[in-house]
């Protein structure tokens, strides 16, 4: 890794303890180097590393993409209530894609991370991978490494489960706002969706997809691309409540009610899908428990807890369906006024 670096192993390896006597030219050419080899020390493997410098550490990192929305809330809290009970402290951290957020966290005494929404291909991450940082990932947006432990929710599940909800209502004409295609979570539950879709019994049922970038007005977007590519649709899953709420405002604002005239169901189950009107079906994933289960996670690993038994896995949580409002019966298509049957010429009504 240093020869493709171009530069010394003690270097390297300064980089990787968040050394701050390097030039950030030789950073970047060090992380560039750890993503193309792909380098993985085993978490919680003995090295040069800051934690190692002065026994014991109280306190794990937890990065993030985002601080803001009810979902991220829900998660820390599960984070911070876990470590709490553990005698463990957070450091929150905010994964800037272009920042030397990590160069921090490697100067910082933790028992490890947990990135969640992360996308563990960055060259960030990578240097964590190759400094034997312990790391556990929630819902990673790309495939880890293996060895690295991520846990999530069955996705593919809860798609499946959405699609076949509205297809027990008669709906056969059926829309997806998803959020990124190279999300694997937004993914596996448009799979899931499809994959109902395409083994029903009821009949030929088609499923149309469009982006909505897990943001409400770009939802708000593809489902105006939705209906109008395809007006006969009755039923849409979006792949977070957010994006739903994005559907609402386009259904509203196209003069139509729903559910009479298109049921909608959501991802997570917020406390927003309680609240707004109607209140939406949606499949409930366990926010706070993923940020519970992933601190017990990270502290088995930072213990070297069944290290040599069996690599680190993925870990999923189920979904459930969670039915409100927001889906009813597929609307009867409607074939206009019957025609009035011609009997000829009548008698010429007098005056």
């Amino acid at each position: 890794m240093a020869k493709t670096a171009g530069t010394s192993i003690p270097t390297v390896s300064k980089v990787l303890r968040g050394g701050t006597d390097v030039s950030s030219e030789t950073r970047a050419k060090v992380m560039e180097a750890v993503q193309a080899v792909g380098y993985t020390r085993p978490a919680g493997a003995k090295g040069e590393t800051a934690r190692e410098e002065g026994g014991l550490s109280h306190a794990l990192d937890l990065v993030v993409t985002h601080f803001e929305g009810s979902w991220a809330n829900l998660l820390i809290a599960g984070v911070g209530r876990e470590a709490a009970a553990a005698g463990i402290d957070v450091v929150l951290t905010l994964a800037e894609p272009d920042g030397d957020w990590v160069s921090r966290l490697l100067r910082r005494r933790t028992i490890g991370v947990i990135g969640t929404l992360v996308d563990p291909a960055s060259r960030q991450f990578g240097a964590l991978f190759a400094a034997g940082v312990p790391v556990v990932l929630i819902d990673p947006m790309s495939t880890p490494p293996s060895g690295v432990a991520s846990i999530g929710v069955a996705n593919w599940e809860g798609g499946r489960m959405a699609c076949d909800h509205l297809l027990s209502l008669g709906h056969t004409r059926m829309g997806v706002v998803a959020g990124h295609a190279r999300h694997l979570f937004s993914r596996a539950r448009v799979d899931g969706f499809r994959a109902a879709a395409d083994t029903t019994a009821v009949g030929d049922a088609t499923v149309s997809v469009a982006h909505g970038g897990w943001n409400r007005a770009k939802a708000a977007s593809a489902t105006h691309t939705l209906l109008d590519g395809d007006p006969g649709i009755t039923g849409i899953f979006a792949c977070a409540d957010s994006m739903a709420l994005g559907v609402y405002d386009a259904v509203a604002a196209r003069g139509l009610r729903i559910p009479e005239d298109i049921s909608v169901i959501g991802f997570d189950d917020l406390p927003e899908a309680q609240y707004i009107t109607p209140g939406l079906t949606t499949v409930r994933q366990p926010s706070t428990e993923l940020g519970a289960a992933a601190v017990k996670r990270l502290i088995e690993l930072s213990r070297g807890e069944n290290a040599g038994v069996r690599s680190p896995s993925r870990m999923e949580l189920a979904t459930e369906l969670v039915l409100r409002a927001s889906t009813g019966p597929a609307p009867v298509p409607s074939t206009g006024p019957a025609p009035v049957p011609s009997t000829g010429p009548g008698p010429v009504p007098s005056s």
